[in-house]
């Protein structure tokens, strides 16, 4: 199993760029984005922009590098069904549904970094943090 201790990074960068990218987008684009916020009726949306902003640009990026990979991941599971729940709750809307699961998707793979931790190729790995990194208990 030791040839195969880049997938926890592997899947870090899939999980984490997606949040990069959206969290760039809503930077771009603050006044549609708060205006969605307001129209799904969220309080004080200027503050859930700025909550979305760092949870997706600045999770994501800690996320990428694998720093306090286990209670970012945790926080973003959160983020998406939140999210989820918030914004894509018209499941007669076949687009919603998709983007539900598609949050519920994402919180199942950042719970399995949140319990599993960042792996090898990590800045939580290189500080030697508990649970960064589970050698192979494979015998060969």
């Amino acid at each position: 199993m030791e040839r195969f201790k880049f997938l926890p990074l592997l899947g870090r960068i899939m999980i984490g760029a997606p949040f990069v990218m959206s969290g760039l987008g809503k930077l771009g684009a603050y006044a549609a984005t708060v205006g969605y916020i307001a129209a799904m009726g969220l309080p004080v949306p200027p503050l859930a922009f700025v909550v979305a902003v760092l949870t997706e640009l600045g999770g994501g990026l800690l996320l990428l590098s694998g720093y306090r990979a286990r209670f970012v991941s945790l926080a973003m599971a959160v983020f998406c069904v939140v999210t989820a729940m918030f914004f894509h709750h018209n499941f007669a809307d076949q687009n919603q549904m998709i983007h539900f699961l598609k949050n519920v998707m994402m919180a199942g793979g950042l719970l399995q970094i949140a319990y599993f931790g960042a792996g090898a190729f990590s800045l939580d790995a290189r500080a030697g943090r508990a649970g960064a990194y589970v050698p192979s208990l494979d015998a060969s």
